[in-house]
């Protein structure tokens, strides 16, 4: 009986799904040929349990924050080992951990390129306004062009 309080029998279209989690069908169906997803079929219709509305919101998580398909799959595969969740649990901490770790490895890289960027900037402009000053203009209006691009609310 508890089961049933915890798993509501509702179900969903994947047009639900889609406006819902802002996924295409072709998403969906991706995940399912992927086996990450398993929705029961009325004819031709894909009929989602909650469960599989758990799963996409986590597949969709694990996506966000770049773990493979893969990986996920690991993790969610973990939900029925029986031992209220401690297996699963141990994995997603690992895996997480795991991407931390590259992410902030991968923020480093960028910093890094960041600064090499800057420091060549500064090499050219100093270069150019000591040989050609005419074609500083032409490089701050390309730099505006890209300011705006990036971020069109605080460009100057």
């Amino acid at each position: 009986m508890t089961a049933d309080l915890r798993r509501p029998h509702r179900t969903f279209t994947i047009r639900q799904l889609c406006q819902e989690f802002k996924c295409t069908p072709r998403a969906l169906r991706f995940y399912e040929d992927k086996g990450l997803l398993n929705p029961a079929r009325d004819g031709m219709n894909r009929v989602y349990s909650y469960k599989d509305r758990a799963r996409l919101q986590l597949i969709l998580r694990g996506k966000r924050v770049g773990l493979a398909l893969a990986e996920i799959r690991e993790i969610l595969d973990l939900y029925n080992v029986g031992d209220g969740g401690a297996t699963q649990a141990a994995k997603s901490l690992k895996k997480f951990q795991e991407r931390i770790v590259a992410l902030e490895a991968q923020r480093q890289d960028i910093d890094n390129a960041i600064a090499e960027l800057k420091a060549g900037v500064e090499r050219l402009e100093k270069q150019l306004a000591e040989t050609r000053p005419d074609l500083l203009p032409q490089a701050a209006d390309y730099d505006l062009v890209l300011r705006r691009r990036l971020d069109p609310e605080h460009a100057h």
